[in-house]
């Protein structure tokens, strides 16, 4: 092996190396988004199973009450709220992923993907901004309407 055979191995062994380095920190974040995505799944479980309670409460009455059919279409529009909102989070990580695919791409392809591949990450976070903020949201109408000892 040439000198410069070995120099070259080693520059591409560098970029490799960069990239992967550029790519960790979008890995990381795709750790948390998943996190997020458990935690609003768990919530829209906890919804469904709710909804199907109080149905169920109300097939088994003739005379049903309005406070169930408050409670259920609150349950409803929380259940629209943390859907938009796993579909957005769920956009993020996708985005997320196509922007470091995007990175090992530019490493090989000749033409630069940076440009690109910053914008597809920007749009990742803001996706992830609307995801969280409809999470906020479902939050609040579900704690709005938290009764605690009140009956």
């Amino acid at each position: 092996m040439t000198p410069e055979t070995l120099a070259q191995g080693a520059s591409q062994l560098d970029s490799v190396v960069h990239f992967i380095q550029l790519a960790i920190a979008p890995v990381f974040l795709l750790t948390a988004i998943g996190s997020m995505l458990g935690t609003m799944a768990n919530r829209i479980a906890r919804i469904v199973d709710r909804a199907r309670e109080l149905e169920a409460r109300l097939a088994a009455v003739d005379d049903p009450s309005l406070r169930e059919h408050r409670e259920l279409r609150v349950l409803a529009r929380r259940a629209r709220l943390i859907n938009m909102a796993i579909t957005f989070t769920v956009l993020s990580a996708l985005l997320v992923c196509v922007s470091i695919g995007g990175l090992f791409l530019d490493a090989y392809w000749q033409r630069s993907l940076t440009t690109l591949v910053a914008w597809i990450f920007g749009v990742s976070l803001l996706s992830l901004i609307v995801g969280l903020g409809l999470f906020l949201r479902e939050i609040y109408v579900g704690t709005a309407t938290l009764r605690i000892g009140i009956r």
